[in-house]
């Protein structure tokens, strides 16, 4: 995909930062919210709105604040090292420790795409009526056949396609519908726990940081080249990666939420329970019209699709930092990663008879590995042999340990009321 530069630009080379060069360092935060809008987030937004309406919006700015910090953290790392979080593990953490924890980190990226796979298989069932492997099989073709044959500047332009084509769909919905705007603004910015609501609001919360979108954003976030040797560009580059952060995950939060806001002003007005994508596409079309739930149907498959690639990146990003080397789709051990992650993930699809219970238990497999990533993270990025100056401070440090543990916990009950 790219090549790191290592101790680069010694004839003196700068930079040029102009007032619309902060463009050239948007997409790696794109990427990474493609993670934050998939077909498990779907599920999770459409039940929360059509079940409580308006109550639960509060939970997607939570868990955006959250994600914003640990993201930036980890992108952080790859600025100032150079590293991965796959390669900064193997290089700076016991053989034993970090191999075991990248190990659960393939099984964690395997589960994902699973995930992902299925939804862009639901979306083509609900638009052709494809039978679910069928779609499935198409969707990794497609999806390896991007990720072998386009350079990685190429992909970041067909995510942010994607990521556009998602808000637009979800804006052209919204306009279909009659928003209480008043409470609205309340739930994005008042908490509260309707009574059986939490395992709505641990589902979100806790599944909104995932652990493959840790190592994928300190790998991509080194396409933007840059000389680690001179500090004013290392902060510029740190100025320039939180703006692209920030705004890529508030584009997120106005996905998620809109599809709250969709829910709460279909099925919530009407009482309607929704409890599988499928579903909510057929009820769609008598409340809103046959436009509306296509619309619906090609969104999911663009968030299938754009899931599915970032997904399969991280696998090859994870596997390959095994072997202390960077994400590179030309070299071997990241074309393995990207195939691992994929094919077992299509070769369990067809052995799985409920599509519904393989991404129940695809999430669980999530919420157990996701500490270990989490943890890791801020173990590296506060260690100054790991970071230099650019560790994180005590206050950064245990925020982030905070918002860790937290994270943690929603995930175990998560994990616990599944049984």
């Amino acid at each position: 995909m790219f090549k790191r530069l290592k101790n680069i630009d010694k004839k003196g080379y700068k930079p040029q930062y102009g007032g619309l060069d902060i463009f050239k360092y948007i997409g790696p935060g794109l990427l990474v919210t493609v993670g934050f809008i998939d077909p498990g987030n779907w599920a999770s937004n459409l039940a929360a709105g059509a079940d409580y309406g308006y109550a639960l919006l509060w939970m997607v700015s939570l868990s955006t604040i959250m994600l914003i910090f640990l993201q930036h953290n980890v992108a952080h790392l790859g600025i100032a090292t150079g590293l991965c979080l796959s390669e900064a593990a193997m290089i700076h953490t016991k053989p034993f420790y970090s191999k075991f924890i990248l190990s659960s980190a393939m099984l964690a990226s395997i589960s994902t795409s699973l995930a992902e796979i299925l939804g862009g298989a639901i979306a083509l069932n609900m638009l052709f009526d494809l039978p679910m492997r069928a779609g499935a099989f198409l969707v990794t073709v497609f999806v390896l056949i991007m990720l072998y044959t386009n350079a990685y500047r190429m992909i970041e332009k067909w995510i942010i396609a994607f990521v556009s084509v998602i808000g637009l769909s979800f804006f052209y919905e919204l306009s279909l519908v009659d928003i209480d705007w008043n409470s609205a603004m309340t739930g994005w910015v008042t908490p509260s726990f309707p009574e059986g609501s939490m395992i709505v609001i641990m589902s979100v919360l806790g599944a909104v940081v995932m652990p493959h979108n840790l190592f994928l954003h300190s790998e991509i976030i080194q396409s933007r080249q840059w000389n680690r040797e001179d500090e004013k560009v290392i902060k510029k580059q740190l100025k320039y990666e939180f703006m692209d952060t920030f705004v890529s995950m508030i584009i997120g939060w106005a996905i998620n939420s809109a599809m709250i806001l969709l829910a709460a002003a279909t099925f919530f007005k009407t009482k309607t329970p929704v409890t599988e994508l499928e579903q909510a596409n057929h009820l769609l079309a008598p409340l809103l019209g046959e436009h509306a739930a296509f619309v619906f149907a090609i969104a999911l498959l663009f968030a299938g699709l754009a899931s599915t690639i970032t997904s399969g990146m991280a696998a090859g990003s994870i596997f390959a930092g095994m072997f202390k080397e960077p994400y590179d789709i030309k070299d071997n051990h990241s074309r393995l990663g990207v195939a691992i992650s994929l094919i077992v993930a299509l070769v369990i699809i067809f052995f799985i008879s409920n599509p519904f219970q393989g991404l129940i238990i695809s999430q669980m497999i999530l919420s157990i590995q996701l500490p270990f990533t989490i943890f890791l993270q801020v173990y590296l990025t506060s260690s100054p042999k790991v970071m230099g100056k650019y560790k994180n401070s005590p206050l950064s440090k245990y925020t982030l340990y905070a918002m860790g543990g937290i994270i943690t916990l929603l995930n175990i009950a998560l994990f616990v009321s599944f049984f």
